[in-house]
């Protein structure tokens, strides 16, 4: 798995390098130099048309619904795009600009992750638009929205809030109605930019309306690298159908599975009496239901998205932030980010709603530690909570964490559902470099 893993970062590196693969001559000749990071959300509010005032949300979404006609009938009715046709460069100048830095940065002068995951989302959202552009009407009559952050690998162990970031990416992998994107953060270190995170994010589009599907331009394979991407891509779709048909809250945990639960079980068997609710921590061992943290969050106009709702990047923040205070309390030091995985984005989140976040340690070995956060809005009216969004990181503590053991047979499911994710990670990483911090 890792010299697979080592292959692909190759690839990636061969196509998202500029001046090399996808990146030559892939820039608009009208803008020779990559976006800056603010022009990303100002793009995407002249692409659907949005509004930056909210009382004029409800006019621009009746707008919309004119585009309805220039949506195609059939995937076969659109051009197919090259993977360099979407290709788009981001700069983050925070060394060239110190004035970007404070919104960047953490009280240990380090970078704020949540920040990046902010950019990433919106990076993402334009690559897709970029790939679907239609040249008869200024604004799209797509709506694209993040379906899935598939994964977020770390490679870097030194990143300063001290100089420039470099985002770029490009659509690998499209269905009908479905885009991958793959995405690279590379950071200036002396005269080069050396890579620092590798992203995987899904995309969808919908009608203009944002009420229904919506086909996308097939993508069109020009170079043998390419093919082994999009390749990628497929076997990227079959593995989450194949997670997703194995999930716990689906089917029965496996033979093995179902071992390591009992062990647990057994291992905390009070010795002194013969009964099973008898329970006793061993050593350096913590009860799962004792690592969890909430949060509650009013959603503001202010955090809305481009279609009036709450943007992913937003949650994804909020969500990573609780994540690594989980993580700092549970681990009693400042942890560090070693992947993200699996973010499903299940339902989109309305201005106005109350936001209930809910941070649990679900998986722990040596100095790593899995956290998974569930969130989900609730209904004035009825009182009833919806999922809206479930979020898996790897973090890794400067020292060894506690084990931690399930007492319940639906905690024992997050155990097991949280070493699934801790071991799709592949062979673990080493990122304890002495300069190396990503935090909240």
């Amino acid at each position: 798995m890792r010299r697979a893993a080592l292959r692909l970062y190759t690839l990636n590196k061969v196509l998202l390098t500029p001046g090399r693969g996808l990146a030559q001559g892939s820039q608009d000749p009208k803008n020779q130099g990559p976006l800056h990071i603010h022009e990303v959300r100002v793009k995407l509010r002249e692409i659907v048309g949005a509004s930056t005032n909210w009382r004029d949300h409800v006019k621009a979404m009746e707008e919309r619904k004119l585009l309805h006609s220039f949506l195609a009938k059939s995937q076969k009715a659109l051009p197919p795009r090259r993977m360099k046709d979407s290709y788009t460069e981001v700069l983050l100048p925070l060394g060239s600009q110190p004035e970007l830095r404070e919104k960047y940065l953490t009280v240990q002068n380090t970078v704020r992750f949540g920040r990046i995951l902010e950019d990433l989302d919106s990076l993402g959202v334009l690559i897709c638009y970029k790939h679907s552009k239609i040249q008869a009407t200024q604004a799209s009559p797509l709506s694209i929205v993040t379906a899935l952050v598939d994964k977020i690998d770390m490679c870097k162990k030194s990143i300063s809030p001290e100089q420039d970031i470099k985002f770029s990416g490009h659509v690998s992998w499209v269905g009908k109605t479905s885009m991958e994107v793959k995405m690279q953060m590379r950071q200036l270190h002396g005269d080069e930019y050396s890579p620092v995170l590798d992203a995987t994010f899904v995309m969808v589009a919908r009608d203009s309306e944002n009420k229904g599907p919506a086909f996308v331009n097939p993508l069109l394979i020009e170079s043998p690298e390419e093919e082994e991407l999009f390749a990628q891509g497929e076997l990227n779709k079959g593995r989450r159908i194949a997670f997703s048909s194995t999930s716990l809250l689906k089917v029965a945990p496996s033979a093995e599975e179902r071992t390591t639960i009992h062990e647990m079980f057994l291992n905390t068997l009070d010795s002194k009496t013969i009964s099973f609710r008898s329970r006793v921590l061993p050593p350096n061992a913590v009860w799962m239901e004792d690592s969890k943290l909430k949060s509650l969050l009013v959603c503001h106009p202010q955090e809305r998205n481009i279609f009036n709702r709450i943007f992913g990047g937003f949650l994804m923040r909020k969500a990573y932030e609780l994540a690594w205070a989980t993580a700092c309390s549970f681990g009693g030091s400042r942890p560090f980010v070693v992947a993200v995985d699996d973010i499903m984005f299940q339902k989109p989140v309305a201005v106005g709603s109350l936001l209930f976040l809910s941070s649990q340690v679900c998986f722990t070995q040596d100095n790593y530690i899995q956290v998974r956060v569930h969130s989900e809005v609730a209904s004035l009216q009825s009182k009833e909570h919806t999922t809206t969004n479930v979020f898996h990181f790897t973090f890794m503590s400067e020292k060894e964490v506690p084990l931690v053991f399930p007492k319940t047979y639906g905690e024992s499911m997050l155990y097991l559902d949280g070493k699934r994710h801790f071991n799709s990670m592949g062979a673990p990483v080493n990122l304890m470099g002495k300069n190396y911090r990503v935090e909240p």
